[in-house]
């Protein structure tokens, strides 16, 4: 059996999604906080389970019998440790045999504050003796699409990743690396580095909606705390406005470009162009 936590989430969705395209959806379990969220795939043959990563008994319950387990990292930052650590607990005490988590690229070298829980979690599957194998996904090309309204009202997209690279991907793209991965064999100890096939400047991004828009949108790049405070105006909470303005500085050092095309590989497709999420976005 293959479990799957998270499933009422975007990212989790998607797998699920793309798994029932591989195997029979009575080998799946979709573990979510609330069932009635996702009870159409009751309906189409997957078992469906709740639990939630602050309930480690309730966790453990889940699952049971489970052999596989698609760890999708918590959204709740700065909670994510003690989330993960009891999800991992819960396996290790029902017998999971393999935990693919998702982290995030080249978490033990990466410049984002957010690579912190991802690399305490990395360090809890080592010490727990389960054998595991790490997805560490770059960023969303959703994460600046959303963005895109405000820009084409304004006229500027702002941001504090600079000349940074972003090598993005859709979530879709992830997704079906994510299950991909869960029906192979032999993947214990693997580290994917996952990105998009091509990097991209704010820059351009803001050129590229200019273009497909016929409006005229420039990237302005601002300092950290103008940014953080920008978002704060927009209506962001602290937390979430924080972590995009550090991530963004991040950018600019380099953490969210690779080049090695491990995703494309792993998917065997190339990736969704930038112009392509831009077209969809408009």
């Amino acid at each position: 059996m293959m479990a799957i936590t998270g499933v009422s989430g975007l990212l989790g969705r998607l797998v699920i999604e793309d798994l029932l395209q591989r195997i029979e959806a009575k080998n799946l379990i979709a573990i979510v906080r609330m069932p009635s969220k996702v009870s159409d795939l009751s309906e189409r043959g997957v078992q469906v389970r709740a639990a939630n990563y602050n309930d480690q008994a309730a966790m453990q319950q889940a699952l049971t019998g489970v052999k596989k387990l698609l760890l999708i990292s918590s959204s709740e930052v700065g909670q994510r440790a003690v989330q993960h650590r009891n999800v991992i607990a819960a396996a290790k005490a029902a017998g999971v045999n393999l935990i693919a988590y998702t982290s995030v690229l080249h978490a033990d070298t990466s410049p984002l504050g957010l690579a912190e829980e991802h690399i305490a979690t990395e360090k809890m599957l080592k010490d727990s003796g389960i054998p595991f194998v790490l997805l560490r996904n770059g960023w969303y090309t959703e994460n600046y699409i959303a963005s895109v309204p405000p820009a084409l009202q304004h006229g500027v997209f702002i941001g504090s990743a600079g000349e940074g690279k972003i090598a993005s991907a859709s979530r879709a793209d992830y997704a079906a690396a994510a299950a991909k991965v869960m029906t192979l064999d032999n993947q214990a100890g693997k580290v994917y580095e996952l990105a998009g096939d091509r990097g991209w400047t704010l820059a351009e991004l803001a050129a590229e909606v200019s273009k497909q828009s016929g409006k005229t949108v420039v990237y302005q790049n601002l300092a950290e705390a103008d940014f953080k405070a920008a978002l704060l105006e927009a209506g962001l909470p602290e937390g979430l406005a924080a972590m995009l303005a550090n991530s963004d500085i991040g950018a600019s050092e380099g953490g969210l470009f690779d080049d090695g095309r491990q995703l494309s590989q792993l998917i065997g497709r190339p990736t969704t162009p930038l112009e392509e999420s831009v077209l969809l976005a408009l």
